[in-house]
């Protein structure tokens, strides 16, 4: 995910979602050198740890439950 230019606003997430994600990787590991498999047990565990900001709901709820909401529009 890249910010937009001229909006600052956006870079406290990213600079959070790089936080949580070194969590799972070390400093020196290049993110190129990551198997598919090991990047979707990360993804897979960022998606699953619930969140203050989506109401203590975790990111793959809050999309399933904004998933319903289109559907029933």
């Amino acid at each position: 995910m890249f910010c937009d230019p001229q909006a600052p606003w956006q870079k406290g997430s990213v600079e959070n979602l790089n936080k949580r994600a070194r969590r799972y990787l070390p400093r020196n590991m290049a993110i190129a050198a990551l198997s598919d498999h090991a990047m979707a047990e990360i993804s897979a565990q960022l998606n699953a740890t619930p969140r203050r900001c989506l109401g203590y709901r975790t990111p793959a709820e809050a999309f399933a439950e904004e998933l319903r909401q289109l559907d029933r529009s």
